[in-house]
């Protein structure tokens, strides 16, 4: 039987898109959301569509238990914002390399932060 976190990078290795759920800052309640994604080794990045302004990302920064779910596989993970340039900047590239530029510029508004997940 494989660890739940190896079938999980597994899962994260050949889906395109990802669930994850947030607890919101002011309702408390859970809100998940289909999200895109790249898997860089033992890290996840994700990107809010909005930047900064995107509602799961300012939930994030007050509580940072994430949760992550590769179609049926999932785990919780405490989600690290990026702020740095130098790091987004990487990250959105990725982004355009897996999904394709016009697709990125098409969703994606604002890219001044990211958020990091550790999974091992």
């Amino acid at each position: 039987m494989p660890a739940p976190k190896d079938s999980l990078k597994d899962r994260l290795a050949r889906y395109r898109h990802i669930k994850i759920s947030v607890i919101g800052r002011k309702s408390g309640q859970t809100i998940s959301i289909p999200v895109w994604f790249v898997l860089e080794g033992e890290k996840l990045y994700l990107l809010p569509v909005q930047g900064s302004e995107t509602q799961w990302y300012k939930n994030v920064l007050k509580n940072p238990t994430i949760r992550i779910d590769a179609r049926g596989v999932g785990a919780e993970f405490r989600a690290i914002p990026v702020t740095d340039a130098t790091t987004v900047k990487p990250v959105v590239e990725e982004f355009r390399e897996k999904y394709g530029a016009k697709d990125v510029k098409k969703y994606y508004l604002k890219f001044d932060v990211a958020v990091r997940i550790e999974l091992g």
